[in-house]
């Protein structure tokens, strides 16, 4: 994988992770936002370390954005509303990772925080 490709990938990683690690906590909602919390934080490190070992790997990169994408949808599964909504959201960003496509792949980057705005606000 090119150090772009590398790049992103990494950055999809890392503003998933550092957003969600305090993305919930409200009170009324604590315990189902810092389960969810707790849940994508290990999505989104198993992503992590898929994406530093798959850097040679553009295929095997976009098999771990699919599975993270896929864990996510299942996670939402179990909530409802905006949760719900906010979590397949942030799936569909996971879901859109194609290396081949560098303006989807900006498209993407530029939808996580959206996403993380969206399960903060679920979760507030």
């Amino acid at each position: 994988m090119n150090t772009p490709r590398r790049r992103i990938a990494l950055m999809v990683a890392t503003l998933s992770l550092a957003g969600l690690t305090t993305a919930c906590g409200a009170i009324g909602n604590a315990v189902d936002c810092n389960q969810v919390g707790q849940e994508v934080t290990k999505i989104t490190t198993e992503f992590q370390s898929a994406a530093a070992g798959a850097a040679t790997d553009p295929k095997a990169l976009e098999k771990a954005a699919q599975e993270t994408s896929d864990k996510l949808k299942t996670l939402a599964g179990k909530y409802d509303g905006d949760l719900a909504g906010a979590l397949n959201d942030f799936a569909a960003v996971f879901g859109s990772i194609k290396l081949d496509d560098p303006s989807g792949m900006q498209a993407s980057m530029s939808k996580i925080s959206s996403a993380q705005t969206k399960i903060q606000s679920a979760c507030g």
